[in-house]
């Protein structure tokens, strides 16, 4: 590896499993520090475990992103650990157990905890870091969006797309708002990927294979292939791009 983030303390998100998981384990053997909140403490525990055994640096912590408490407590407990914020990737979201439905099967209870943990969670860890990197001049925040919102066949996961094309206007108006304090907020657009979440899936067969046959790249998407581009937009490589949302999703989004 070529240690571009050594030194860097970077704040991952449902680092638990699925794309937080490998985030985390390719940011440490960059040579970051990291903080790594998951809903599931157990769950988390094990990827810090696994990162510390190799000579990395990891510690875990039990947070609901959509409690404004947690976050803050988050914020506290990276100071507590490092002193300091560089990185903040904002990939916990509502997703695993989430199956196709029409439009206006769903009820209401699961629009409001989709917008609840992938909206305001984005919006509550956003709030609780960014004083931190203004503090330094300096950081990073990523968050993960989807290609969901720009595809079709969206109306079957209505409010799971309606919530990732809230991220893509957060990202942007981020950008703009914390760009004067020395802070790049961009996304990543995941296409369908082979995580546990998606591998869950009562359709993952049907679904893959649509999403496979609009792709340029005709191959299932995995996890790995989207950690070069967050290691990216962590490093100084990125200092000059804000606002954008890269789709890593085998072309099937081509703006």
């Amino acid at each position: 590896m070529t240690d571009l983030l050594k030194d860097q303390v970077a704040i991952i998100t449902g680092a638990g499993r699925g794309l937080g998981r490998e985030f985390a384990l390719r940011f440490a053997r960059e040579g970051a520090r990291l903080l790594l909140p998951d809903i599931d403490l157990q769950r988390v525990e094990n990827t810090a475990r696994d990162i510390n055994s190799a000579g990395g640096e990891a510690s875990a912590i039990k947070a609901d992103i959509s409690s404004e408490d947690a976050t803050l407590e988050m914020a506290e407990k990276v100071i507590q650990l490092y002193g300091k914020a560089d990185i903040l990737i904002n990939n916990a979201a509502m997703y695993y157990g989430v199956n196709n439905k029409p439009w206006d099967a769903w009820a209401v209870e699961e629009w409001d905890k989709m917008f609840e943990v992938n909206v305001k969670g984005t919006w509550l860890c956003c709030k609780a870091i960014a004083p931190l990197m203004k503090k330094q001049s300096h950081g990073k925040i990523i968050n993960i969006a989807s290609n969901i919102a720009r595809v079709p066949g969206a109306s079957w996961m209505l409010p799971y797309a309606c919530s990732k094309g809230a991220v893509f206007t957060m990202t942007h108006a981020l950008a703009r708002a914390l760009g004067k304090s020395g802070i790049n907020v961009n996304a990543i657009a995941p296409g369908y990927t082979a995580t546990e979440a998606s591998l869950s899936q009562f359709d993952t067969e049907k679904t893959s294979k649509s999403s496979i046959s609009m792709q340029s790249i005709p191959r299932h998407e995995e996890p790995t292939d989207l950690v070069g581009t967050a290691v990216f937009l962590a490093s100084s490589d990125s200092d000059f791009i804000t606002g954008q949302v890269i789709y890593v999703d085998g072309g099937l989004v081509i703006l």
